[in-house]
């Protein structure tokens, strides 16, 4: 084969047998001599690349490209290739064929990447251990329920950027001041300390958003003061200088989801079954992290002796009623505080009422939306007095919200169609004041509903003998009988003295 010319097709044959034959057979299947094979095998002959100068079929952009696409591409760096595409076919089908799609974004790509506008850059930050913290709130939009009911809600995220450890906690409500500050508080407190610097973007609840650069609100600024930290915001409208919170938003809310799913249910009991169940996600991903935060902590601010108040006051007085309205919700409280005025703290999640100077009550907090109006009922603030005039519950504006289950409410759609109307509501407000005094209500509402599902609805004489002990439990005396050896010494002593 000497003097004979070696085609790339051999070059490429010899390379290919060579992956699983030696240097002899594979030369010879590809017809070339082993002298050659060794200077393939030592990288010093490769087949020849040669670019191709023409084409294999006609441009499909050669009627509109110079005349139509360039003059739109010049005239706004906001076109996009699927805009142009539109406008091609709306307008344009005579001389641009709509499967060319492909070519033309191809073409529109390479042409800005020549004669395009500058792009913005993104600059990688180097955060300072103990520097900053960002905090931030985030929509979740997984079906969560809790006892069958849809959870709206959602989560104020927090960071150490440095490290990357990082707090959650769910929010019912709005981005308030008081989910801002009580999930902050919270925050440093899991740290062990406080970084120099806080970083949020424009929330209403930390700045008047102004034109001004110091518009933090008068509660947000006397936060700041408490904890010792300078806080900032990004620029309006700009979220991705906000990079650091952003993105790990989408992985905590990613993670939550992969952890429902594998938890094959997305209906939890109560809303701190479903609290819980967010720390253990949380928990997951800090522990990755563990080593880097550790040496983080060491760098951040000591925690100030006491907490910050994360609530906001407001005096009300207790209605005849026996109901407050705070927030476009109406509340009922204990009908001994009819007349009261009360102290109440608002947290984001609960109500803490003050009467006297005392702490009195906690309700859970619900939240409204726009303008709409709520109530918050519970019948063991109001039973007491309903059993006195049950007539009143028929007709009342909120009868239905006293019903604490849905088993209450089919029992007394049961009794208001079998029995007599005053017979009907006396029935149900026994049943629920049994409820209070027994503290079985969910039990007690199952033994009713089984009753009239097998054709017999249970007297309350019944149900009382069942859920309501009446016969108070004697204590068991246990008396010591002392050994008759014991009187034979009294004897003996009695002897004595004679």
């Amino acid at each position: 084969m000497s003097g004979k010319h070696i085609t790339d097709q051999q070059v490429r044959l010899f390379m290919q047998h060579r992956k699983s034959q030696t240097q002899t057979v594979a030369a010879a299947k590809a017809g070339i001599s082993e002298r050659s094979a060794r200077r393939i095998d030592q990288k010093a002959h490769q087949p020849v690349k040669q670019e191709r100068n023409w084409r294999t079929r006609e441009d499909p952009l050669a009627e509109v490209w110079d005349s139509i696409v360039l003059p739109l591409l010049k005239s706004s760096s906001e076109l996009t290739p699927v805009g142009i595409f539109d406008h091609l076919c709306e307008h344009h089908t005579d001389q641009f064929d709509p499967r060319a799609r492909r070519t033309l974004e191809r073409r529109i790509g390479c042409w800005r990447q020549l004669h395009g506008p500058a792009l913005p850059v993104m600059f990688t930050q180097t955060h300072e251990l103990g520097e900053l913290g960002i905090a931030d709130f985030t929509w979740v939009k997984e079906p969560v329920t809790v006892a069958g009911e849809a959870l709206k809600h959602k989560l104020f995220h927090y960071r150490l950027v440095a490290s990357g450890w990082a707090y959650a906690q769910i929010t019912y409500g709005g981005e308030s001041f008081s989910a801002l500050s009580d999930g902050l508080q919270k925050a440093f407190r899991s740290s062990g300390g406080v970084p120099r610097q806080l970083r949020t973007d424009s929330l209403s609840a930390a700045y008047k958003n102004r034109q001004e650069q110091e518009d933090f609100t008068e509660r947000f600024a006397e936060f700041c003061r408490h904890y010792d930290v300078q806080a900032s915001r990004n620029n309006r409208g700009v979220a991705h200088e906000n990079g650091a919170i952003e993105s790990p938003n989408n992985h905590i809310k990613r993670q939550l989801k992969q952890a429902l799913l594998l938890r094959g249910s997305y209906d939890f009991t109560t809303r701190e079954a479903y609290e819980v169940f967010l720390q253990a996600v949380v928990a997951r991903r800090n522990r990755r992290v563990s080593t880097a935060f550790k040496a983080e902590q060491q760098h951040l601010r000591p925690l100030p002796v006491h907490d910050s108040s994360t609530y906001s006051e407001h005096t009300l007085r207790v209605s005849r009623t026996s109901t407050i309205v705070l927030k476009r919700v109406t509340y009922t409280v204990p009908s001994r505080l009819i007349g009261s005025r009360l102290m109440v703290r608002l947290f984001d999640a609960r109500l803490e009422l003050w009467c006297a100077g005392v702490q009195t009550l906690t309700l859970t907090r619900i939240h409204t939306k726009g303008m709409q109006r709520q109530r918050s009922v519970n019948y063991h603030h109001v039973i007491e007095s309903l059993v006195k005039k049950p007539r009143a519950f028929r007709h009342a504006q909120w009868r239905d919200d006293l019903f604490p289950s849905d088993d209450y409410r089919r029992i007394w759609q049961h009794v208001d169609d079998a029995l007599s109307a005053d017979k009907a509501c006396h029935f149900m407000v026994r049943l629920l004041h049994l409820a209070k005094k027994s503290d079985r209500e969910s039990t007690l509402g199952r033994y009713v509903l089984a009753g009239i599902m097998r054709g017999k609805l249970p007297s309350l004489l019944e149900c009382e003998d069942r859920f309501l002990n009446l016969n108070p439990v004697l204590p068991i005396l246990m008396v010591p009988q002392h050994p008759l050896g014991d009187y034979q010494a009294l004897l003996r002593t009695g002897d004595r003295h004679e």
